[in-house]
């Protein structure tokens, strides 16, 4: 059943009891991060929210008290933009809490005119992708310890990477030989630039699998969701934003968008599946529709070695 559907299999109500179980959402004041930690609150999940604008975020939780009088919610703040800002948030989260049962790295920018991180990297590659591989490097001994304890509870600890279909837009791959990513990055479209950026986080999963079995890592897509990341790329355009406001009242809500990812944060999670791309709802790519598929790099796993391999060495340049 496409993702149209406006009665999917799969509902918020459907979460099992959180209760005991902490969980970290990046980006979460608004849209589909908004929308996941209200759900969870919901379901007794200990929650702490990373993002860059205190004031957006400090209203986002009034929001979710207000629906969830009793949820247990601490914001954090973090701009993926800025190693010292992640190395930041890792830090407070470690000083508060030993374990980690859940990460949803749901934080992310789209369609952004050329600019460069703090680091120097694309700033879309380095917000969607640099920003969270340091953030679940620096996370990991908390999500190791939780998957410890945890051990025999079919995979309770979890990292989702909220990802996209357009990292099909990514038709060149990635290229990562010495000094060619930048290059690439420069000189190829903002819509490329988006999809080098969700090719690697689904890529980033993937080789989280592989290197940490005893976490189930995976990469959900949204569907076409009309959530506050389109701004940037709506602007101040008339049509644009006539079509946007169109999508938005007829399309999926924010909730239905978030409805995959809350899935792949709660649902029974099974041990082939590990590092899976997961579409709407709780369908793995061989369940996909043919417009929902991933594409040939994203099934690459020597590639998503060779990410790995370079987010490190990048990472650990960078004293981290």
């Amino acid at each position: 059943m496409p993702f149209t559907s406006s009665t999917p299999a799969f509902t918020a109500s459907a979460i099992p009891d959180q209760s005991g179980r902490t969980i970290l959402v990046t980006g979460g004041n608004t849209g589909l991060g908004k929308a996941t930690l209200q759900a969870l609150a919901a379901k007794n999940a200990k929650l702490y929210i990373a993002s860059r604008t205190e004031s957006k975020a400090l209203a986002a939780v009034a929001d979710i008290k207000a629906a969830v009088p009793d949820a247990d919610i601490t914001f954090l703040p973090l701009d993926l933009a800025s190693f010292a800002s992640v190395a930041e948030c890792a830090r407070l989260f470690l000083r508060h809490e030993r374990k980690l049962h859940c990460l949803v790295n749901n934080a992310g920018v789209m369609a952004l005119p050329y600019a460069l991180t703090a680091e120097g990297h694309e700033i879309q590659f380095g917000t969607n992708h640099m920003g969270h591989f340091l953030l679940t490097r620096l996370l990991m001994p908390a999500l190791q310890a939780a998957a410890e304890e945890e051990e025999g509870r079919k995979r309770w600890v979890r990292i989702v990477n909220v990802t996209s279909l357009g990292h099909n837009m990514a038709f060149r791959g990635i290229n990562l030989e010495e000094g060619k990513l930048g290059p690439q990055l420069k000189n190829a479209s903002t819509w490329e630039r988006y999809g080098v950026a969700k090719l690697a986080n689904i890529l980033h999963a993937r080789e989280l699998a592989k290197r940490y079995p005893n976490i189930h890592s995976v990469s959900a897509h949204p569907g076409v969701i009309m959530s506050d990341l389109y701004s940037s790329f709506v602007g101040g355009n008339f049509i644009f934003k006539a079509c946007f406001n169109v999508m938005k009242m007829a399309g999926p809500s924010v909730e239905d968008g978030a409805l995959n990812q809350l899935w792949c944060a709660t649902a029974e999670a099974k041990m082939e599946d590990n590092g899976e791309y997961y579409v709407p709802v709780g369908r793995t790519a061989e369940k996909a529709w043919w417009h929902e598929k991933p594409s040939s790099y994203a099934k690459d796993r020597e590639l998503a070695t060779k990410l790995w391999e370079w987010s490190e060495e990048n990472v650990k340049k960078h004293g981290y």
